[in-house]
């Protein structure tokens, strides 16, 4: 397409194309090719990731149109469009500050606030809106193209305002929200046949068709609208991050906060009446302003719209409303009291509708931030929240980043209700489930403060069976009664089998234990759901799940070691085991998460160098039902190394000859499965890291038990022989096969020397202390030295 174009173009091209724009950009007339160059040059400086080079005569010509009063509109967008996209860039100098015309003046801004703080532009530009706020009335023309930058210069300077500039902005946001026109804008131009009455601006209207009869706010409708009421929305927008900043919380203490609930209360019955409130201070004015226009937009929102946009922006007001009274009264806790009946009403109101359920959120977080002075049921709001939200809204991703982000936000509120959040783990999943690229890395985060040492075996099942239960939602709604509009689910796959497995009361309970609201503190074994639902692998969704969970499971293993004691470890691992041939079938999947879990494995085995002695008999067990090697590659070999390193009494005093012996025997079953499973005795198509892993812990547990060092001696020269045959060629490469022989050769020469073996496989703990590797005169490097000289000298007598 057009991107994929644009990202190709090479940078002689772009050089040659930017000569052209500047021939146009110097002509008196900047007519359609212009602008359709301009378009052309913003897609191909955008398309990329990386910034492009424009020549500095061309950043010039662009900073200079944007700067003309005469020019086009859209050709001045353009060109702060593609400042911005250059930015940071040392080249660009605009002239800003002599603007007269307010829309450029904020299309210039834009720029600067994009190139960072790099010589305090915020500031500058900060400075430079507030002039022009001084110097003009507050119903004055285009004042609103200069409120956005201004509420983006508090967003990333707050400090930048002086005491009396804070309190200019003050009042002129008052004006703006209390006193906005309640009469329709005039019409641009009439037509020559239109009547003076037919062109008189009608009154302000509610959402309902009802005409207004209170003030002005950002739910009120009309055809066109005045300045004052463009002022009124663009204000609203600003209110909270300016509250933020003002209030004793921002920079620069500018109202005391330190008033008893006496005086809170007090204030409120005073500023309850409009006359007593015009005696305040424009700090404490704003606040009151803005506790009525959010009472205003509750009260509009109780009213049934009459244009679904309008719907949705009543919902949208409804969460900017609830989050200014939560700033108004972290401020004031008077507000808090003439808050909560409101509130409560609302909250009664939205909880059962599921075209509300954003609202929730907000909602949520005021009764939870306020506590007990709220006198709200902290842990109804919880079960609420965490019982039905997630079940029900799963598919809409807005929701599901604002649920987890919420989540993260209030974890410092959950305190003693943190095991709520824990126990609905599977819920959440769901969102993860149907979401996961874009919640990836929100989970990552949270999983720490999920992970109990109580449910991390059942959030471990249910990490790896993710993948399954994407395919599991994405049936629910294929079978839901009411379909929505517009399928959410892969309308190219077709699987009427599971659709129907999916309603077979056969397997509802498998598919429910899937669906479970909370942790139930068991596991089911679901492979029979595997290779029911194995048509819906091929799935994208299912299919960038998979992708996901490696990475989930990362950031569990790295949450849960903080919290495992030796038993919970000795469970992990046993489970690592269990699960690694019963995954879901997705493409690429069983592969991820094998090399997820072998690393794992081998983090545990050190967190707990004595599991290997505590699960013999599993490990054993496991060594013995090995399926498929080749696709647990991996895995195996995790084992194998931990087996080779822990099973010493060295880590664990109770481990005996006995265990030795029968590991080796397991082992020596297992290399002899690898390598003669053909009667051409080549080996098989396995990766030679498991052969050398094998070949070194056999010679480990032989320098450990001295009785099998003729049993190792003879199998490692087997293999060395194998290495050489000529059919291996064709199962490994020149490299793997190389790697069999040096491994099988190193081997066999320290087998000739029991101690040394002993000494260098199995060193003691005083050995692998520092010193030993960094003092040249200590053990360790002699014995190394010696052993190298040895194997060396041996290698040289072998034959060709």
């Amino acid at each position: 397409g057009l991107c994929h174009h644009a990202q190709e173009i090479q940078d002689e091209e772009l050089k040659k194309f930017c000569s052209r724009i500047c021939k146009l950009l110097q002509a008196e007339d900047l007519g359609p090719d212009t602008l359709d160059s301009l378009q052309r040059l913003f897609l191909i400086i955008s398309a990329t990731k990386y910034s492009r080079r424009l020549e500095k005569t061309c950043v010039d010509l662009l900073q200079a149109t944007l700067g003309l009063p005469a020019c086009p509109e859209q050709l001045q967008v353009l060109c702060a469009a593609i400042l911005r996209e250059m930015s940071p860039s040392d080249s660009l100098s605009l002239a800003w500050d002599h603007t007269q015309n307010s829309r450029q003046l904020s299309l210039a801004a834009s720029v600067l606030l994009a190139q960072g703080d790099r010589n305090e532009e915020v500031r500058a530009v900060g400075q430079g809106v507030l002039r022009a706020l001084e110097s003009r009335q507050p119903e004055g023309p285009s004042l609103r193209h200069l409120l956005p930058v201004m509420a983006k210069v508090v967003v990333l300077s707050p400090g930048t305002l002086q005491e009396d500039q804070a309190t200019l902005l003050s009042k002129r946001l008052v004006d703006w929200l209390r006193y906005a026109s309640l009469q329709q804008g005039l019409p641009h131009s009439g037509s020559f046949f239109s009547t003076p009455r037919a062109r008189q601006p009608g009154p302000i209207t509610e959402v309902d068709g009802a005409v207004a009869t209170d003030f002005f706010t950002v739910l009120s409708t009309g055809h066109r609208f005045t300045e004052d009421q463009w002022l009124n929305v663009q204000a609203f927008s600003m209110l909270r991050a300016w509250l933020l900043h003002s209030g004793p919380e921002g920079p620069g203490t500018l109202d005391t906060d330190d008033r008893s609930e006496q005086e809170g209360s007090t204030l409120s019955v005073i500023s309850a009446t409009s006359s007593a409130g015009r005696l305040l201070p424009p700090r404490e004015r704003l606040r009151e302003v803005a506790f009525e226009y959010c009472q205003r937009l509750i009260e509009q929102s109780n009213r049934r719209a009459l244009r679904k946009g309008d719907s949705d922006l009543q919902k949208a007001c409804l969460v900017e409303a609830v989050l200014v009274l939560d700033v108004l009264c972290r401020q004031d806790p008077s507000f808090l009291y003439r808050s909560l009946s409101c509130l409560k009403a609302l909250h009664g109101r939205v909880r059962g509708d599921p075209a509300s359920v954003r609202v929730l959120l907000p909602l949520a977080h005021f009764f939870l931030s306020h506590g007990e002075a709220a006198a709200v049921d902290s842990e109804a709001v919880y079960q609420h929240l965490f019982t039905r939200i997630p079940v029900e809204q799963f598919h809409s991703p807005m929701l599901a980043f604002e649920f987890i982000q919420f989540c993260r936000d209030n974890l410092h509120l959950f305190s003693g209700h943190l095991s709520t959040l824990r126990l609905s783990f599977p819920n959440l999943f769901k969102f993860l489930a149907w979401n996961s690229p874009p919640l990836t890395s929100e989970f990552v985060a949270l999983l720490p403060a999920l992970v109990d040492a109580g449910t991390a075996l059942e959030m471990l099942h249910a990490l790896l069976d993710l993948p399954c239960l994407t395919a599991v939602l994405d049936l629910q709604l294929r079978s839901a009664p009411a379909a929505s509009e517009r399928p959410l689910w892969d309308t190219s796959l077709r699987a009427p089998s599971c659709l129907e497995a999916f309603r077979d009361p056969q397997f509802q309970g498998l598919f429910q234990y899937l669906l479970r609201p909370k942790a139930s503190g068991t596991t089911e074994r679901l492979a029979p759901l595997h290779q029911l639902l194995q048509p819906m692998a091929g799935c994208a969704r299912v299919a960038q799940c998979a992708q996901a969970v490696p990475t989930l499971l990362q950031a569990f293993f790295s949450a849960v070691t903080q919290v495992a004691d030796g038993s919970l470890i000795n469970q992990l691992a046993l489970l690592l085991l269990g699960r690694s041939d019963s995954l879901y079938p997705a493409p690429g999947y069983a592969a991820g998460v094998h090399s997820v879990l072998s690393s794992q494995f081998l983090a545990l085995c050190t967190l707990k160098p004595s599991l290997v002695v505590e699960l013999a008999r599993d490990l054993l067990e496991f060594l013995g039902s090995v399926n498929g090697l080749c696709s647990r590659a991996s895995l195996v070999t995790s084992v194998v190394w931990a087996i080779g390193e822990y099973l010493s009494v060295t880590y664990d005093r109770r481990c005996t000859v006995e265990q030795i012996n029968k590991f080796f025997e397991a082992l020596e079953a297992l290399l002899f499965e690898v390598t003669q499973c053909r009667p051409s005795a080549a080996l098989p198509r396995c990766p030679p890291q498991v052969v050398t892993v094998l070949m070194t812990t056999l010679t480990k547990l032989a320098s450990r038990s001295q009785d099998l060092i003729p049993r190792a001696s003879l199998l490692l020269s087997k293999m060395r022989t194998l290495a050489h045959s000529p059919a291996t060629s064709s199962t490994h490469s020149e490299e793997g096969a190389e790697a069999i022989r040096t491994r099988a050769t190193e081997l066999l020469t320290l087998l000739k020397m029991p101690s040394v073996a002993q000494f260098v496989l199995t060193p003691s703990t005083e050995v692998c202390s520092p010193r030993y590797h960094r003092d040249a005169n200590t053990a360790l490097p002699l014995a190394l030295r010696t052993v190298s000289r040895l194997v060396e000298r041996e290698a040289g007598f072998m034959p060709g």
